[in-house]
């Protein structure tokens, strides 16, 4: 393990509720990564009381964990990466979130236009409107097509699946086109500087805090190509030579480019989220499935990790390592130490219980 950087689970799915978030430490600077909590699906084998239950406790553990915080890292706006509502946690917090006004989804930009409402009217008495920039300021940028940064996936052959997925990508293109109008109309909400907390777009961008450095990846594929729930970014801590990833949602990572992403990275703790297997044969095929396996099976194999938690959408089902097994074996087989956060923690997954 790390000796200059340390890493606490304070919530993730595998403790009972939605959650990846994480509280890091170097000897400059505390950080708390993605502060939201979600009740467990319908299908999650428990009671419902007993899902409120681990929901509570854990916003509980975030609430706490964010007094320790100096930063606050939102890596987009779903309800289990960040809290919508609860705004004491961001109370004189230096708060990096991912850039509301591109490469993003229309349900995530309505979550992020409530949010910072809600925070110019606490803690800058002021309206966001008033804030915004006009629309016609960002009227001339250009967005290029995403496949072109992915290389390895666009290029990547799936037999009898191709046809398919060539359908399938045309109509991203569609999708990802009529965002790009949204975004050059929308009023753009600008970076905050309130007395009480600042809030800064970070994606592609490295800040300094003494010795430790964070570094945000750009705008990545919350799961598949074009996929419609839109995009989030992955932190990287780094404290002389030793380095940390918190790879937030890639869901696998399905996409083959970001997994070698990871690799070039070679973190010495990587926290990894997994595919959605309870998904399987609804949101996720067969195709999407064996690419997440294979992608975490790479990343165990070729990065010197000490720890790789694999948390986060995998264990929402009981079948979860039955359906990623290759992962799970190839750690076995390279010596890896690869583990849920209960199991970090001593316990064993809540999925697994009874």
């Amino acid at each position: 393990m790390s000796e200059k950087i340390t890493i606490k689970p304070v919530w993730f799915d595998s403790l009972g509720a939605k959650s990846s978030c994480t509280l890091v430490k170097t000897p400059d600077v505390k950080i708390l990564i993605d502060p939201g909590i979600a009740a467990m699906q319908p299908s999650f084998p428990a009671p419902a009381a007993k899902k409120r239950e681990w929901r509570d406790k854990g916003r509980e553990a975030i609430k706490r964990a964010s007094k320790e915080a100096d930063i606050i890292i939102i890596s987009h706006y779903h309800y289990d990466h960040f809290f919508p509502t609860d705004l004491s946690i961001y109370k004189d917090k230096l708060v990096f979130a991912k850039n509301p006004n591109e490469y993003i989804n229309d349900s995530q930009r309505a979550r992020a236009t409530s949010f910072y409402s809600s925070i110019c009217a606490t803690y800058g008495g002021t309206d966001l409107e008033s804030l915004a920039k006009p629309k016609r300021k960002r009227s001339r940028k250009k967005y290029p097509d995403p496949l072109a940064e992915l290389p390895i996936a666009r290029h990547k052959d799936f037999g009898d699946y191709n046809k398919r997925r060539a359908e399938l990508l045309e109509k991203g293109r569609r999708w990802f086109d009529s965002r790009v109008v949204n975004w050059i109309r929308n009023p753009v909400i600008p970076e905050l500087d309130l007395p009480a907390l600042k809030v800064k777009y970070p994606e592609g961008k490295a800040f300094k805090f003494g010795n430790t450095t964070l570094r945000f990846s750009k705008p990545v594929f919350h799961g598949i190509e074009f996929s419609r729930v839109g995009w989030v970014f992955y932190t990287i801590v780094e404290y002389e030579t030793e380095k940390f990833v918190h790879s937030s949602d890639l869901n696998g990572p399905v996409i083959e480019d970001y997994a070698q992403q990871i690799i070039r990275e070679n973190p010495q703790v990587l926290i990894l989220d997994g595919p959605m297997t309870y998904m399987f044969g609804y949101l996720l095929n067969r195709i999407n499935l064996n690419r997440a396996v294979e992608n975490a099976a790479a990343i165990v194999r070729s990065i010197d990790a000490e720890l790789i938690i694999y948390d986060h959408h995998l264990p929402r089902e009981r079948r979860f390592r039955e359906r990623t097994e290759k992962v799970w074996s190839t750690a076995k087989e390279a010596n890896k130490k690869v583990m849920t956060a209960a199991e970090f923690l001593g316990k064993e997954p809540s999925v697994l219980e009874g």
